[in-house]
């Protein structure tokens, strides 16, 4: 069901550690060969391209790459009223956490007449993706979203794949669920594109054949944005890698992670039904536990196996627990076991140990951390207030999580009169010199004809 790393007695390093712990293959770089051409075909033919494109990988020919403003009213409409409540839930919650990230102006007064203030500004549009392969992810729209919006981004566009099983009120257009979501959260800009040439539709713009059957005339479809945001698969992150510099992007998403650091206390159904939970996205998410009980190893194994086959998607789950990303992690208590984590960085990490909340507050690297038996990474999915973008493939060591601050651009202003540069002049001019730059130094001399001031 799930691989054995035994490390009690042993004592790697970090370098030794993140070889040795289980990862799933990822090779963003392998995959820039396959993107490459898809997005110059977007670059070159516009919404021709992605028509086609459209039904090459989706099995789905989208007569309107734009969802008309009366479809997202539709399928809110006809949400199912259960779906509408939780969704309502997750977004009210989600701006309570993310109003709490909004950012102030800061003016620093360096000296009398001399002052810095750092100004934080939304950059001018975004590119919001969301999924919609394997499952169906209306969270991803909250989770983008809410941020974007408190961050006072003034134009956003969400685009997820087109479905082939939609009905025919839908036929073409995303997930009809991903479209309410889109109208609660008052999107009205949504398009039926996936995959990677949704992100060169983001960096590039799209537009219809003109009348003489290049794009460089035709209507416009969707102007390019300044900022793309959301997981996706392995053609989405090389999109992004590869376009990177055009768009600014939130991270290269890869497999989804959780890791639990465990001990004897913990309740092994939990910790099983919580490994289950992520490996139900994909066969390449990697589930981990990590425990000093040997007990506690054979009870979650046990239950794995039972809850497995109880559940819905029992293949694409043992597919993932068996696989090489997936392993229970054995050490020789908690100190090592808080080691292995800080090595892994994972981008869910639970914590489920007695004095649970103490253990967390040790933790240094993980995209998000849920303490307690009654924290699942689930509640973080869903409902909890935080997002569920994060950082993945140990990212988390130097990466966060999407938030209010991803949308946003600090700028320093800085604003000195005569007196108050006349007081660091010589000190600019001295540096200027050392780094042999006596271009910089006349720039503040000239200022003072071509005098440092007494």
């Amino acid at each position: 069901m799930i691989s054995r790393t035994d490390l009690r007695g042993r004592t790697p390093d970090v370098r030794e550690l993140r070889d040795l712990l289980p990862r799933a293959e990822f090779d963003v770089e392998a995959a820039l060969a396959t993107v490459r051409p898809i997005c110059e075909d977007v670059e070159h033919r516009g919404a021709a391209a992605l028509r086609d494109l459209g039904e090459r990988f989706d099995g789905v020919r989208p007569g309107r790459l734009r969802v008309p403003a009366e479809l997202l009213e539709r399928a809110l409409t006809a949400l199912e009223p259960e779906v509408r409540a939780a969704l309502e839930e997750s977004i009210r919650r989600a701006r309570l956490v993310h109003e709490d990230q909004r950012r102030t102006d800061t003016t620093t007064q360096v000296v009398p007449g001399g002052t810095v203030t750092e100004r934080w500004v939304p950059v001018d549009r975004v590119g919001l993706y969301v999924p919609g392969g394997v499952a169906v992810y209306p969270s991803s729209v909250v989770m983008n979203v809410v941020p974007a919006q408190i961050a006072g981004v003034g134009s956003l566009a969400v685009t997820s794949p087109p479905q082939r099983d939609n009905t025919e009120e839908f036929a073409g257009c995303p997930h009809p669920t991903i479209l309410a979501a889109c109208a609660l959260l008052g999107v009205d800009e949504v398009y039926a594109v996936g995959g990677a040439q949704a992100i060169a539709m983001f960096a590039h713009g799209a537009r219809e054949e003109g009348p003489d059957g290049s794009p460089q005339a035709g209507a416009v479809v969707c102007e390019p944005v300044t900022l793309v945001t959301g997981p996706g698969n392995i053609y989405v992150a090389a999109a992004k890698r590869l376009l990177k510099g055009l768009i600014g992007i939130d991270a290269e998403a890869g497999p989804t992670e959780i890791t639990i650091l465990a001990d004897d206390s913990a309740d092994p159904e939990l910790v099983a039904a919580d490994l289950i939970s992520q490996a139900e996205h994909d066969t390449l998410a990697a589930a981990v536990l990590v425990t000093d009980s040997e007990q506690l190893t054979d009870a979650v194994l046990e239950a794995l196996e039972r809850r497995v086959s109880a559940t819905k998607h029992t293949e694409r789950i043992r597919a993932a627990l068996g696989g090489s990303q997936s392993a229970i992690v054995l050490v020789d208590d908690l100190e090592q076991g808080l080691r292995v984590v800080d090595a892994y960085a994972a981008e869910h990490l639970e914590i489920q140990t007695r004095d649970a909340a103490e253990v967390a507050a040790r933790v240094r690297n993980a995209g998000a951390i849920f303490v307690g038996p009654h924290a699942p990474v689930s509640l973080g999915d869903y409902a909890a207030g935080s997002n569920h973008v994060l950082p993945t493939g140990g990212c988390a060591c130097h990466s966060s999580g999407l938030s209010v601050q991803s949308f946003l651009r600090g700028i320093h202003v800085v604003d000195y009169t005569a007196d108050a540069l006349a007081q660091v002049a010589h000190h600019v001019v001295t540096l200027a010199q050392a780094e042999d730059l006596p271009a910089h130094g006349e720039a503040v001399t000239a200022r003072f004809d071509d005098r440092l001031p007494e």
